[in-house]
């Protein structure tokens, strides 16, 4: 019992630090980006997809966050605020907008192999 206090005075204790909630970390793997049979439709973050918006999905970051995404095969970057979950398929680590994907220059391929690095969490935003 007394080990179960300790713990949620610790854990309390945290939530009213201000730390952010997202470790600004890296990670790279395989971008996919949202069809445009989405348009209009409901994120899991409450907004409505919009191709030509700059958002992403991503399965950790919390809603709002900003990650600049980086094409690793031209170096082109973009960022964009994680709006809804996903992606939902094995081996990818984040969906893009439309817009997003066509900025980073893989439209054609479907698919490209990215860096995403957190730059601001939603506590940080204006």
């Amino acid at each position: 019992m007394k080990k179960l206090i300790i713990l949620m005075t610790y854990a309390g204790s945290l939530v009213f630090t201000g730390l952010p909630s997202v470790a600004l970390a890296e990670e790279t793997g395989i971008a996919a980006y949202y069809s445009n049979v989405f348009q209009g439709r409901k994120t899991a973050c409450g907004d409505r997809y919009d191709k030509d918006a700059l958002t992403a999905a991503h399965n950790t970051y919390p809603c709002g966050t900003q990650v600049r995404v980086t094409n690793l095969e031209n170096n082109r970057s973009v960022i964009v605020t994680v709006n809804d979950r996903g992606p939902s398929t094995p081996g990818r680590i984040i969906d893009l907008s439309h817009r997003a994907a066509q900025e980073l220059g893989y439209l054609k391929k479907g698919l490209a192999r990215v860096k995403v690095e957190a730059v601001s969490s939603p506590e940080e935003k204006p």
